[in-house]
């Protein structure tokens, strides 16, 4: 049966894309799910898997072919000659563990559209361990997400051919584990090195998190300082986090200062590369900088009525909806009656278009270990405060976890960014491309102010939008933040639509 390879979806407003590299040629075997070609467009590099496993028949689209979305790619014989779903690897004459059982390869997992490769950045097992099925063996970072790989079978892991810090491509292999019969021959190796094991997993026979061992890897926390908290005293992250943030004991007097000299500094000086998130996020700020024309205007609001608001109906909605009624939905929702009135602040440039948004896709930036991640709740415009409020609280654990997908940090049309949290009181907010806009919201914080004739104590907060000037006027953008400073000093406006 012949099946159809056609031209995914490219994203928001890009309509064509060139054929950049076939990885396969008619006649080959491919497999469910392999990658068959990779696509350039203008804003990203998107590979095309296989739709079904079989024998890649005719090549439509040669490599620099111009196609459109859902053009015609290849043509794919389902079931003729497929190439079966898990690779193997002969045993290795080094690995007599493995002579007796049989040697799976450990490769990297599908990382996503546009991601080409993954820097290793830690193995919670290391040679000779015996491990489980679905067990989490090594972590991988790319520009956007972590990626944990888990063990394709039960057995032993004989050989890592990807070392940490290394930087894989979306096919390599990462290791080689011993199954069946193997596993069990190399079982006392495991055992040769118990101190070891217990850097990882405290002392005792349990797997910690692996969010946690990464984090004690990162913070050189000692295992053994740590107490666990889950399941038989398994060390979680929060455990690691709550260790790391105990009052430490008062340090002896320091030495007398002595003058600084160029090899002193050096030797107390610490180079760390860059995770892949890190350059990541450096680049596209400085993307930011260099391509729009960013300027930012303030004002600050009184957030008396707000605060009235939440603590009268705190109870009732946490009772109702199960979930805690914060700042965030008030201001998503008063940005989402701006942004109606005020339509190009929610707009992009394309090329020489500017393309409008009649929805709300709201970022909500947040800030995690691993650095600054923007999840995306979609459809913001249509949601109810309870609604806001739960996907909120869901998309800010899983970024904190590093669990965010690649799908859920795209298609962002505005963006709010909350540095009170962090004690911010202003600041300038930088724009989150293709986007032309980003709310900061900061620190709550009591201001003496001028309220008919009489000075008053008022809890304030300075407001700062950061626009694209390119698109957005003066006029549009203090338009803008002031309907977010009346909706917020009169939540009644919110419900009248004024």
């Amino acid at each position: 049966m012949s099946v159809e390879v056609r031209v995914p979806t490219l994203g928001e407003s890009v309509t064509e894309a060139t054929v950049a590299t076939w990885f396969k040629k008619p006649g080959d075997a491919v497999a469910v799910d392999e990658m068959l070609c990779e696509l350039e467009t203008d804003k990203v590099t998107v590979e095309v898997p296989a739709p079904a496993a079989g024998t890649l028949g005719e090549i439509i689209a040669q490599e620099g072919d111009t196609v459109g979305v859902d053009a015609l790619l290849a043509t794919l014989n389902e079931g003729e000659g497929a190439a079966p779903a898990p690779k193997k690897a002969e045993p290795k004459a080094d690995a007599p563990a493995a002579s007796s059982g049989e040697s799976v390869d450990v490769m990297v997992p599908t990382l996503g559209e546009s991601v080409t490769e993954a820097t290793v950045a830690t193995w919670f097992k290391k040679e000779g361990d015996t491990v489980a099925q679905d067990e989490m063996l090594c972590e991988l970072e790319t520009d956007k997400v972590s990626v944990e790989v888990p063990s394709p079978a039960a057995g032993t892991l004989v050989s890592i051919v990807a070392k940490e810090g290394a930087t894989v491509d979306a096919t390599a292999k990462l290791a080689v584990i011993a199954s069946g019969a193997g596993a069990a021959a190399a079982a006392p190796a495991a055992e040769a090195a118990p101190a070891a094991a217990a850097a990882t997993s405290g002392g005792k026979d349990i797997e910690n998190a692996p969010s946690a061992n990464k984090l004690m890897a990162e913070k050189g926390v000692d295992a053994a300082s740590v107490t666990g908290t889950g399941k038989d005293g398994r060390i979680m992250k929060e455990d690691v986090l709550r260790t790391m943030n105990a009052p430490a004991a008062q340090p002896a007097a320091a030495a007398a200062p002595r003058a600084p000299s160029s090899d002193s500094d050096a030797s107390r000086e610490e180079r760390v590369k860059m995770t892949k998130l890190r350059q990541t996020i450096a680049r596209r700020l400085k993307e930011s900088q260099n391509t729009a024309a960013m300027l930012t205007t303030y004002n600050e609001v009184d957030m008396t009525e707000v605060m009235g608001l939440r603590n009268e109906y705190k109870d009732l909605f946490l009772k109702k909806h199960g979930v805690k009624l914060g700042f965030m939905s008030f201001f998503t929702k008063a940005c989402v009656h701006a942004l109606r009135e005020v339509p190009e602040v929610n707009a992009e440039i394309d090329g020489t278009d500017v393309v409008y948004k009649n929805f709300v896709h709201m970022g909500i930036a947040a800030g995690t270990p691993q650095g600054l991640v923007v999840p995306v709740i979609r459809d913001a415009d249509s949601m109810s405060f309870a609604d806001i409020e739960k996907a909120i609280a869901e998309k800010g654990a899983r970024a904190r976890d590093g669990k965010l997908s690649m799908a859920e940090m795209q298609g962002g049309t505005f963006t709010i960014s909350n540095g009170g949290v962090y004690g911010s009181l202003m600041s300038s907010p930088i724009l989150n491309p293709p986007q032309s806009g980003i709310l900061g919201m900061h620190k709550i914080q009591d201001r003496p102010m001028a309220i008919n004739g009489q000075v008053v104590i008022r809890p304030m907060m300075y407001l700062a939008l950061s626009y694209d000037h390119r698109i957005v006027d003066g006029k549009g953008a203090v338009t803008f933040l002031v309907r977010v400073k009346e909706a917020l000093e009169d939540p009644r406006r919110l419900l009248m639509d004024l």
